[in-house]
Order: structure tokens, then C-alpha cells, then sequence
């Protein structure tokens, strides 16, 4: 019989080899599509900063009667024609949410130009704020990091935390979006610098 054969042993232990290996990555694989599907939205500073993923009219409705979003900003930048752009641009209008779309690109660092212009754009905006990009994740997790660093006073470690795989960010080298982690701490050196 097989069942007690020499080769079943081997067959077995593959087995729960193979199924070690792919329980990780299934439970991964369930959190990060749970992060697409609840639209990636956390709050950062309450009453003040939220973050998300691109926002459905149907969502933006919801954190306009829920967290009373005033002003959100669009970090994909203008899409003009797009449909995806269209419907946020004719909901935020309908719910009198003012729209501020600043192009961050997840896979280029920003420079200190950039991002002094984004925090004075973010210091202004009416509050409570709403940052998103595509998937909530990358350019999002960055700007609410300069939001609590440069904003809200609070050290650029905890900051950090917003670059993390709880948002669906992979803080790795090798990674095409570690531009962001880059950028963060190119800003957290220059802010620990004395000024002249």
C-alpha cells in the first residue's frame, strides 16, 4: 500500500512544507485586498487629517457625513478626462469639498521645493483634510508623515509609522516605492539641522 510506503513520508512532509510557505503569503494576500476593499481609509490626526485610497463618490459622501471632510487632496495629480478623476472632481464640487490636486509620484523622491510647497498647502487647507492616491498606501502614507512631522510637531520616528505594511507600504530597498522612505528621511534630516 502506499499510505505506509516509503514514498508517502516524503509526500507528506512536502506537504505542510509547501503549505507553510503559502500560509504567510495567503494571509497577506487577504490583508492587502481587504486594505483595497475597505478604501485603505485611516485616520491620522482625528478631526484634522485622514488618508485613503482613491475615493469612490460613494466614499467621499460617507467621510463628508462622517468625519466632515472640508478639503481633499489628490495626490495622483489632475486627470482631466479620466473618469475616475471626473466623478471626484463633480462629487467634491456637490458636497462643497474643495479639491487640491498636487501630483506625487510614488517611485521619484520629492525635493525640499516640493515638499515645502505641499506642507503650506496642507497648513491652509480647511480641516478636516483627506489625502489620497491610487492605493492609499505609498504617496498617502508619506504626506500624512510630513503632515504629523512638519504640521502637527511630531517626531519624525513616529511620523515614520505611516510608511508601513499596516497601509499596504513595503519599506524595502529594493522596492519601486521606497522613493517615499527616501524622501522621509531626507526630510527628517534636513529638519533636525540647525537653522542659520
Amino acid at each position: 500500500m502506499t499510505v505506509f510506503g516509503k514514498r508517502s513520508v516524503p509526500v507528506r512532509a512536502g506537504a505542510w512544507i509547501a503549505a507553510a510557505l503559502a500560509l504567510p503569503l495567503l494571509a497577506l494576500g487577504a490583508f492587502l485586498c481587504d486594505l483595497q476593499l475597505s478604501g485603505n481609509f485611516h485616520t491620522v490626526v482625528p478631526g484634522e487629517l485622514y488618508r485613503a485610497a482613491q475615493p469612490t463618490p460613494r466614499q467621499l459622501q460617507e467621510y463628508a457625513d462622517k468625519y466632515g471632510v472640508k478639503s481633499v487632496i489628490n495626490l495622483r495629480g489632475p486627470h482631466d478626462g479620466f473618469a475616475w478623476y471626473e466623478a471626484e472632481k463633480a462629487e467634491n464640487a456637490k458636497l462643497g469639498i474643495k479639491q487640491i490636486d498636487f501630483r506625487v509620484s510614488s517611485i521619484t523622491e520629492m525635493d525640499s521645493k516640493e515638499i515645502a510647497r505641499l506642507v503650506a498647502i496642507m497648513r491652509q487647507a480647511r480641516k478636516p483634510l483627506l489625502v489620497h492616491c491610487q492605493s492609499g498606501a505609498d504617496r498617502s502614507g508619506l504626506v500624512s508623515a510630513l503632515y504629523l512631522a512638519a504640521v502637527s510637531g511630531v517626531d519624525i520616528k513616529e511620523a515614520a509609522r505611516q510608511l508601513s505594511i499596516r497601509y499596504g507600504h513595503f519599506s524595502m530597498p529594493f522596492s519601486r516605492t521606497y522613493a517615499m522612505d527616501l524622501t522621509l528621511e531626507a526630510f527628517g534630516a534636513a529638519s533636525a539641522q540647525p537653522s542659520s
